[in-house]
């Protein structure tokens, strides 16, 4: 019984190992708030800005810095897992995209999202969206949204 279980987990195991990169990385605090800084400066002209720590294949880590609201949008490979390091927003979730447009990598972008779930997000929430649902992020004028987002591809 227990090497039918050892064998069992191990196949399980499997695909976890092969997606591995086997490197680990250390994304030192003081790092992470100097590029949060940065994008912060580059937000406050573009309204929005994101940095990519790393890409792993199976998932990647990216800052995101917000000062205006951003459009409608529906990752067809990826779930978000996010973590709201700074500020709030307004998270609108499901309903449709408004004026859908297909881009690269299955996603579509829109310009709202019409009968979706509102509901507010704040520092220190984490949220998962997983991949096919639409999503929008609605900043308040006047004030600022940072966050890890973290990519998980299915």
């Amino acid at each position: 019984m227990r090497l039918a279980f050892a064998i069992a987990l191990s196949i399980l195991c499997l695909p976890c190992v092969a997606q591995s990169s086997g490197k680990v990385e250390v994304f030192p605090a003081a790092q992470i708030h100097g590029q949060f800084a940065q994008l912060a400066q580059d937000a406050k002209a573009k309204g929005s800005s994101g940095a990519t720590l790393g890409d792993y294949g199976s998932h990647s880590l990216k800052l995101n810095e917000r000062t205006a609201s951003g459009g409608a949008e529906i990752h067809a490979h990826f779930d978000d897992v996010i973590l709201v390091t700074e500020g709030k927003a307004t998270l609108i979730t499901g309903g449709e995209v408004v004026d859908p447009h297909a881009g690269s990598n299955g996603e579509t972008t829109g310009s709202a999202i019409r009968n979706g779930t509102v509901q507010s997000i704040l520092a220190g929430d984490l949220v998962h969206i997983p991949a096919g649902t639409p999503h929008q992020l609605l900043i308040a004028a006047g004030t600022k949204y940072s966050a890890l987002v973290i990519k998980v591809r299915e």
